[in-house]
């Protein structure tokens, strides 16, 4: 199934869902939901529970540790849904009693975010930001970089490369892409949601996407990859990535949507986009899922659920721009609703 035109009908299922959330605030006051995993999408869903809360009366509560760790917490039982950024592969899915249900919620991309005092315009090949993660550059005025920053007066500074130390989604989808583009990388870090990142003093890492970001901010030379959105918030600067088709682009919402557009779902609402074609696609984007039980919850836990979730395909949609997300394309809502149907 490929993705089709942009969805920007959010708003007209908004006021239907609202209804339908407001006409259970009475039945849902006792009802609470815990959930855990991906940072990558953690900014966004902070907003959609906390104001899913105020309208529906059902608190949801959800913790932000990582896709391995939401994976795992899902697996044992311990929350009534979890978030991941690598979608769970057939064997992990087999584990859980009475099935599980993927739902991509959103998507996004990710940036290579840097520390440099006074560079605020940073252009990156795909074999010089490979080579940086393979601690092969290790200075910021390498000649590799500055033949593709004419103009822009890179210091002689050593390059600090912070990277994940959590099992993460984003990693998951960053190391896909370097594997993609790179065989060196495939070959001497491998992708996965944890990797063996090179063993050299200028590597540190951090827990999640904001643990990454806080690094990168408080770390002159430094670069990470991090989701677009806490660029955004946190005023971050991000390099120009070179894609596919040879053309240097920014993160953004056209970019990441030209990412999107070729991705095709199996049949278990899983898309990997390691290296997107298109002049104008973004080189690393990627949906991020809520897991959820397929059967086996309490019926009240299934109705608040069903509630939470329609309310991120219609009201949350409507937050994603703003947030540093890409908004649902359409048919990817109804392919949400669809499977949401199958949750019992």
């Amino acid at each position: 199934m490929k993705i089709g035109h942009f969805y920007k009908g959010a708003k007209i299922a908004a006021v239907a869902a609202a209804m339908i959330v407001t006409g259970t605030v009475a039945q849902a006051a006792d009802t609470q939901l815990t959930g855990s995993g991906a940072s990558f999408p953690f900014p966004l869903y902070s907003a959609w529970f906390k104001d899913f809360a105020a309208k529906s009366g059902i608190e949801v509560n959800y913790q932000s540790k990582g896709s391995g760790a939401g994976i795992e917490d899902f697996t044992n039982h311990v929350v009534d849904f979890a978030a991941s950024d690598a979608a769970m592969s057939d064997d992990e899915i087999a584990k859980i009693d009475g099935g599980a249900v993927l739902l991509p919620m959103t998507a996004g991309e990710i940036v290579l975010a840097y520390n440099l005092d006074g560079v605020t315009e940073l252009k990156l090949s795909r074999d010089v930001y490979a080579k940086i993660f393979l601690g092969e550059i290790t200075k910021w005025n390498d000649p590799a970089i500055a033949a593709i920053n004419e103009g822009v007066d890179l210091p002689d500074e050593d390059i600090t490369v912070v990277v994940r130390s959590d099992s993460s989604g984003t990693n998951f989808n960053f190391t896909n892409h370097m594997a993609a583009i790179s065989d060196d990388f495939k070959t001497k870090v491998g992708a996965g949601k944890t990797v063996s990142w090179p063993n050299a003093s200028n590597f540190v890492a951090a827990p999640g996407n904001d643990g990454i970001t806080a690094t990168i901010k408080q770390t002159p030379g430094a670069i990470g990859y991090i989701e677009y959105g806490y660029a955004q918030q946190t005023k971050t600067p991000y390099a120009e990535l070179e894609n596919q088709a040879g053309n240097y682009v920014k993160a953004g919402p056209e970019a990441g949507a030209a990412a999107l557009a070729s991705a095709e779902f199996d049949s278990a609402n899983r898309a990997f986009i390691v290296d997107p074609a298109g002049a104008d696609s973004y080189p690393i984007a990627t949906f991020t899922w809520l897991l959820l039980y397929k059967q086996g919850q309490d019926p009240a836990k299934v109705d608040a659920i069903k509630q939470m979730v329609e309310y991120g395909l219609t009201t949350g949609q409507t937050m994603s721009d703003a947030l540093g997300y890409i908004p649902l394309p359409e048919n990817v809502v109804e392919l949400d609703r669809k499977s949401l149907a199958e949750i019992q």
